[in-house]
């Protein structure tokens, strides 16, 4: 029950220590989060502060949209995303929130969309092995090989890991470390790759495990 941001990666590039170690990071873009509603145990059953980030155009923005950020007093935001929050008490409608949330050194989970890589292989897709380059082997050498079974049950089970779509799904990387901080920018400089793309929206959250 931690707030975090919303952000746009912008991408990866590197830094070095003052020992001369050469750091990758992963640049994400939290400028201008502001809270577009706020959600009690009176009203809603829990707390919880909802933000949104970036900016839509006017002819994207649909009728219920245009109310519920007009309500809040800001501007119509590209994504918007939910945390809960044990006290939201210290926090109003339209309220920015800046990077200072977090601290160089702090453990972070940073969710996005994956790189989507489109229709793939078994080989690919599961880091299977392929089969063997000669003895016999014709027109098999990147294939799962035999997926079923003999008469009985003589059928293919569900689940059954084969070729299909690979990537644009959900993820997180759990327990990357934020390097650095440029409060002027808004930026976060995270340890490491994060998922997605240039230009993808991540959200980034205090780790939970990092006090296990």
């Amino acid at each position: 029950m931690s707030l975090g941001l919303v952000g746009r990666k912008i991408g990866m590039t590197r830094f070095f220590t003052e020992d001369g170690v050469a750091v990758p990071v992963t640049v994400v873009d939290v400028s201008n989060n502001r809270v577009t509603q706020i959600k009690t145990q009176q009203t809603d059953g829990y707390a919880a502060l909802q933000v949104t980030y970036g900016v839509r155009r006017a002819t994207r923005v649909t009728k219920p949209q245009t109310g519920h950020f007009a309500k809040a007093g800001v501007e119509a935001g590209s994504v918007v995303r939910e945390f809960n929050v044990a006290d939201v008490s210290s926090y109003s409608l339209g309220k920015h929130i800046g990077v200072d949330i977090f601290q160089v050194g702090q453990k972070v989970d940073v969710s996005g969309v994956t790189q989507g890589k489109g229709f793939s292989g078994a080989i690919k897709r599961h880091h299977f092995s392929s089969n063997r380059a000669s003895h016999g082997n014709s027109l098999s050498h990147n294939s799962a090989g035999s997926i079923g079974m003999a008469q009985d049950p003589g059928r293919v089970f569900p689940g059954k890991k084969m070729a299909g779509h690979l990537g644009a799904v959900t993820r997180t990387t759990q327990l990357l470390e934020i390097v650095r901080i440029d409060a002027e920018r808004q930026l976060l400089l995270i340890k490491g790759a994060v998922p997605g793309s240039k230009g993808g929206n991540v959200v980034v959250r205090p780790s939970v495990k990092a006090g296990a």
